[in-house]
């Protein structure tokens, strides 16, 4: 039985830049998410889509090293899982359902160490896998978790450009089209992050079409 490409490629896009660093921690770990985060921006929304699967492969294995050289520390693995889930995406197929899991490993180990490090993206990401993964017996995926884990992201980080676009997606997906409007609207009027901003635009582009959807 095959996962469908078109379910776990909308991986890369829920992997989107869900974590982004205070300005004012600068020091070694920080710089070194900072350099996997903007990696995994060129590559996710500037390098063309038949090269992007390379190019994850190797910001996968960059991202392991960061986390090794910073063990005790959450934000590697949560920046590690992201980048994971990007390659799963890329990659679609049964190749991406272990990839997944192994993101999945990740956002809870990163969890166990401080859930609520990068204003809780962890829960974020790991909520977009319950969602957007087959359910057992093929996969973990789980919408009353999922629900679950977006809202701890959303009373963590409640004017947080992906915690409410995710939480606005999640209820689309739920059939809660309704209540998902005032979420993707508080993406697109979401602060902007320092920096992050190739990210920021891609994400207020996603909120957009998915609240014109809505609305069609």
């Amino acid at each position: 039985m095959n996962i469908r490409r078109s379910l776990l490629s909308s991986l890369v896009v829920a992997a989107a830049a869900l974590a982004a660093l205070p300005v004012a921690q600068a020091g070694p770990v920080e710089d070194a998410v900072t350099a996997l985060q903007h990696d995994w921006e060129v590559i996710r929304y500037q390098t063309p889509a038949a090269e992007r699967e390379k190019r994850f492969e190797t910001l996968v294995a960059n991202a392991h090293k960061t986390s090794e050289s910073f063990p005790g520390r959450a934000e590697p693995l949560v920046w590690e899982g992201i980048i994971v889930s990007s390659l799963a995406g890329e990659k679609g197929g049964l190749g991406a359902l272990g990839l997944v899991k192994q993101a999945k490993a990740l956002y809870e180990r990163a969890i166990q160490i401080d859930g609520n490090a990068l204003d809780g993206s962890a829960y974020n990401s790991l909520g977009v896998l319950y969602y957007k993964v087959p359910g057992w017996p093929l996969g973990f995926g789980d919408k009353a978790r999922a629900g679950q884990m977006l809202q701890k992201a959303l009373a963590l980080n409640p004017q947080g450009i992906d915690a409410n676009f995710f939480y606005g997606e999640y209820l689309v997906e739920t059939g809660h089209e309704a209540d998902a409007v005032t979420y993707l609207q508080r993406a697109i009027d979401a602060p902007a992050r320092p920096g992050r901003q190739i990210a920021d635009a891609g994400r207020r582009e996603e909120a957009r079409q998915l609240l014109a959807k809505i609305k069609r």
